[in-house]
């Protein structure tokens, strides 16, 4: 199991949870972000996210899900390396920018889509080879529950990998308490996951952006386990 002991989450990230005001409550639901898919402009890059590449790219095509896809960048990127995938979000305008997308790239006939909110997500009986979920940050610890959902849907054999944004001091400029403290650490994740998993790694990994035209450091906290067969 890898691991990263030298990182230190900033103290803030760990004060005291406080109550969601009314405008922080709203950017954790599905018409808020609908709002924000509505507009003629992209909203990410449309690239695949770095440690679901380095994490898959060594890996059998099979089935995969995507929860929190957004406007469907990794489920192109998956469906271009020969997997079968599900892109799962809870906004059905970033779905609908998604579909578009899987057009223009060619690879609508190997994907299909999912509005569903990970928060209460249920498996219902459905199994994935790969189950990735990159940046969803659901407040108050929230995220762990997603795990333990999310898990569900491993198929046996199969992997889960979630990525987040670490406590970082990069963002700590421009969101509010509570957006900070919907952050994790990698090791937060654990009492999520069912006893039939192998842990692959906890830990943060280091990863340069850009914000606002300057290139910042910042850690994604990075979670692979796989289910037992």
């Amino acid at each position: 199991m890898e691991t990263n002991e030298s990182y230190d989450a900033p103290a803030a990230a760990e004060a005291d949870t406080q109550p969601l005001t009314e405008e922080e409550a709203a950017m954790f639901e599905p018409p808020s972000w609908d709002e924000r898919y509505s507009g003629e402009e992209t909203v990410w890059s449309g690239k695949p996210n770095a440690q679901l590449v380095a994490e898959v790219s060594v890996l059998t095509p099979g089935t995969a899900l995507d929860v929190g896809c957004g406007e469907g960048g990794d489920v192109i990127w998956l469906a271009s390396q020969g997997w079968k995938v599900t892109g799962a979000d809870f906004s059905a305008n970033g779905l609908a920018r998604a579909a578009r997308h899987a057009k223009d790239a060619g690879v609508a006939d190997k994907v299909d889509w999912w509005q569903v909110d990970a928060r209460s997500f249920a498996a219902d009986g459905r199994a994935y080879d790969l189950v990735s979920t990159h940046f969803l940050h659901p407040p108050n610890g929230g995220m762990v529950e997603v795990v333990a959902r999310l898990a569900e849907a491993v198929a046996p054999g199969g992997r889960l990998l979630v990525v987040g944004h670490a406590p970082s001091e990069a963002f700590f400029t421009h969101l509010s308490p509570n957006q900070r403290r919907a952050m994790f650490v990698a090791e937060d994740l654990l009492p999520g996951l069912p006893s039939d998993f192998e842990v692959l790694a906890v830990e943060q990994r280091p990863r340069a952006m850009v914000r606002e035209g300057v290139e910042v450091s910042v850690h994604d906290s990075t979670l692979v386990a796989r289910r037992t067969p």
